[in-house]
């Protein structure tokens, strides 16, 4: 399955909004963000650099695979929907990425409610790209 990686890219005045509240994290090649089935902790922005986003069957088999690149929001839908993350997260040489933990996200949230719009349309956006990419199988 392809996915278009624009999908995870959200407005730049989302994503200076919740960089307020987050820590940069170190990335070497290969540091692994999150995996598939682990329960979301947070949101993950690409400030530089590109994460490479698997998908694997229940059997292990790799059924997906996408570069995300600066300015992609990682783990909304675990995030947002409280169930694990769908997808796993990994670093490629030179990526810097920002976390938002889960409570600050909630509190950023509450205390910008017209940023919900902005979050749902990434969400939104990923919706589509996957239903296109199952629909060209």
């Amino acid at each position: 399955m392809k996915l278009d990686s624009s999908a995870f890219i959200a407005d730049p005045d989302l994503i200076k909004e919740l960089e307020k509240q987050s820590t940069e994290i170190c990335c070497g090649e290969g540091r692994v963000l999150f995996k598939q089935g682990d329960s979301p902790e947070g949101l993950f922005i690409i400030d530089q650099g590109e994460i490479t986003l698997t998908m694997d069957s229940p059997n292990g088999q790799n059924v997906m695979q996408v570069q995300a690149h600066p300015g992609s929001l990682l783990g909304l839908p675990g995030l947002i929907g409280n169930g694990p993350y769908t997808l796993s997260a990994i670093a490629r040489d030179g990526a810097r990425v920002s976390f938002l933990p889960r409570d600050q996200f909630t509190a950023v949230m509450q205390a910008n409610p017209q940023l919900s719009l902005k979050i749902l349309q990434v969400l939104a956006a990923e919706l589509r790209t996957a239903r296109q990419a199952l629909s060209n199988r």
